[in-house]
């Protein structure tokens, strides 16, 4: 993403790579002006059959944003809302499809607040990096993940056919599959994505080799997870392990942070969760770092008597942190669950 000029109470962005998808969607919300170029079709024909084969025009159209659909890890981003400004048809309703390489210009009532600045200012600095893949290989079970800044997505799972382990299967066989898998896996995944081979056992090792047999230029780290399946890739998240490739991903530490905070839940630590607690800590001046569903900043839920957008606030008046995270996996999922968390200075009653 890539900011062009600022704008009475908004901003001009250029829109460079997918994952700038994600920050749009949470930028854009219902009462909020979002323009760009598009095409509306000559109104002029009374017929219905002439009109729709009338002539698209192009024109820059300002929508006042009704709501928005985006999915995770495509280019598809749709705001639906109302013309206010257009060469024609203000009041109709329309849609922008934005996508890579579109500028749109967003404005809010009141201006940017801080919460959005914040967001932008990660997506600015964050913009261009590249997708990584996560591969977690067993003996009978071959699965890839694809990892953005702001999410993990579920590419592809391989099995051997019967199950290696139940059925005993020869080390011939195992090779064959991982050697397969490896052919696939060159296919889905080209060389420019850098690769982390994890898993348990050394399966991962004889995977690797097999892998650079394809012919393709693979950038590959091999980590030694305790587990296998999904809950590999998470630990190699979690744990940090590959830190040279993932550290600078927004994902990787918001799930470090909601790990950490889940971790001192079950310990009895420096932890505020559930809405008294984090007000009271909030009163204290003890949040160190709030970690909450970024959505959860910018629709009417409410903090006890304060909007959460106020809770942050005042987290960043005692100079604390306030991380707007994703919710597209699996961490995420449990900071949904369970409401914001506020890693703590110190103990609080």
């Amino acid at each position: 993403m890539k900011r062009v000029k600022w704008i009475e109470d908004g901003v001009r962005l250029r829109i460079q790579h997918d994952d700038d998808l994600w920050t749009l969607s949470q930028l854009i919300r219902p009462g909020t002006s979002v323009g760009m170029n598009g095409f509306r079709r000559d109104g002029s024909h009374q017929d219905s059959v002439r009109a729709k084969a009338a002539e698209r025009k192009p024109m820059w159209i300002v929508l006042q944003t009704q709501h928005i659909e985006f999915q995770p890890f495509t280019d598809n981003l749709r705001v639906h809302g109302i013309i206010t400004e257009a060469s024609q048809d203000k009041g109709s309703h329309h849609t922008h499809a934005i996508a890579p390489r579109n500028e749109v210009e967003i404005t809010w009532k009141g201006g940017v607040s801080d919460m959005d600045k914040a967001l932008m200012a990660e997506a600015l600095q964050d913009s261009g990096r590249g997708r990584v893949g996560i591969i977690v290989i067993e003996s009978d079970e071959v699965m890839l993940f694809e990892v953005a800044q702001h999410g993990m997505r579920d590419v592809s799972q391989f099995t051997m056919r019967g199950g290696g382990k139940r059925e005993g299967k020869s080390t011939e066989v195992r090779a064959s599959f991982l050697r397969g898998t490896a052919k696939e896996v060159a296919m889905v995944f080209d060389d420019s994505m850098p690769l982390v081979l994890c898993g348990p056992g050394f399966a991962r090792e004889q995977f690797e080799s097999m892998l650079k047999e394809t012919g393709g230029d693979y950038s590959t780290l091999n980590i030694a997870t305790s587990i296998g399946g999904r809950a590999a890739a998470n630990e190699v998240m979690r744990e940090g392990a590959a830190d040279n490739i993932l550290g600078d991903f927004a994902m990787a530490k918001q799930i470090r942070l909601i790990e950490e905070g889940l971790a001192r839940i079950a310990t009895n630590g420096h932890v505020a969760y559930g809405h008294q607690s984090i007000l009271n800590a909030l009163e204290q001046g003890a949040i160190e770092t709030l970690v909450i569903d970024a959505g959860l900043l910018r629709d009417d839920s409410m903090c006890g008597e304060l909007t959460w957008d106020d809770v942050a606030d005042g987290v960043k008046a005692s100079n604390g942190e306030v991380v707007q995270a994703s919710v597209e996996h699996d961490a995420g999922e449990q900071l949904v669950e369970l409401g914001p968390l506020a890693l703590l200075r110190w103990a609080i009653e």
